[in-house]
């Protein structure tokens, strides 16, 4: 063999064996991510679950690959996002609200699924238990629906003179509401305020509401939770501050769209358990042996200047005890 062939067939052979060495190297597990409403409001808490998944070991892009599934507030889109993740295969769902989860569930019994659920996931049926979970699915419950008598007392604290509470909720979602309006009528009767519910399934409906609460001069409103009511947070927070309403809310999320007050669950920290867990499922845990989990980081956020323009003083022992005041 003359000296240049065998020079040409010794760089040929050397380019290629980093082809062969890509060729050889294993996949990247693949997670995931269903979400029933639009990436716009959760970078955030997107990036908390990505810092559970580091805790557990694992980096987007590195020992871990994410497909993202978001329903842009159409959940009848979930049952085929669901079904498409099921059909990639991937290691693992993480189903960030109680919609996607249920559609996750019904979608695969194999695929384990890591919930995050503002709602009784075993009123639900989500779970079996809270400590013994059973079939393919556990996760994190941020009781988003079982504070409504605690925003209550902060609403009486923030607006004393309240005797008339209105309380919008949507109805689509029975379990969430039953909570809410469990925890907000028990907690009303102590205190001896009057309770007005008001039902929103759309955008048009929650405008009517308001049209409701003003006309029956309510002194103040506790908004209800559930992926379709978050995703109207700007149109609620609007239309709470053209009708001169105190509001309360159940996440930071509203007030930082001009929202008065708001009290609950961490999302973040929320999604930062469910992708703790998601990396022990990546590592071989069962979802049997992993209890679902409680949310245990609580906030409350004020909107100042929302304050100000609703002619409210903030009490100094809420602004004292507030995670963080919106100025």
């Amino acid at each position: 063999m003359k000296r240049r062939e065998f020079i040409s067939l010794i760089g040929g052979a050397a380019a290629a064996w980093p082809l062969a060495a890509r060729a050889q190297q294993p996949a990247l597990p693949v997670i995931g991510l269903l979400n029933s409403q639009s990436p716009d409001a959760f970078t955030e808490v997107s990036r908390g679950f990505r810092l559970g998944l580091k805790e557990a070991g694992f980096a987007e892009g590195d020992n871990v690959a994410i497909e993202y599934r978001w329903a842009e507030n159409q959940t009848e889109q979930l049952p085929a996002l669901a079904a498409d993740l099921v059909r990639r295969q991937v290691a693992v769902i993480a189903a960030m609200d109680t919609p996607s989860a249920l559609a996750a569930k019904a979608a695969t019994t194999t695929i384990t699924i890591v919930f995050a659920t503002g709602s009784d996931p075993v009123r639900d049926g989500l779970v079996a238990s809270f400590a013994r979970p059973g079939g393919n699915l556990t996760g994190v419950n941020f009781f988003a629906a079982d504070l409504a008598a605690k925003r209550l007392g902060l609403l009486r604290e923030l607006v004393p003179g309240a005797a008339r509470i209105a309380v919008l909720v949507n109805p689509a979602h029975a379990s969430i509401t039953e909570a809410t309006l469990r925890d907000v009528e028990a907690a009303a009767g102590a205190m001896g305020l009057q309770v007005q519910v008001l039902n929103a399934s759309t955008g048009r409906e929650i405008a009517v509401a308001f049209a409701t609460l003003a006309r029956d001069r309510a002194d103040a409103l506790l908004v209800g939770s559930g992926p379709f009511i978050n995703a109207r947070r700007v149109q609620l927070a609007l239309l709470a501050g053209r009708h001169g309403i105190p509001a309360i809310y159940t996440g930071r999320q509203y007030v930082e769209a001009g929202g008065l007050i708001s009290y609950g669950a961490s999302l973040p920290d929320a999604w930062r358990q469910v992708g703790v867990y998601a990396g022990r499922i990546l590592k071989g845990a069962k979802p049997v042996d992993l209890p679902v989990l409680q949310a245990s980081k609580f906030e409350m956020v004020i909107n100042a200047e929302t304050a100000r323009m609703l002619g409210l003083d903030i009490p100094p022992s809420l602004l004292a005890t507030a995670d963080e005041v919106i100025e």
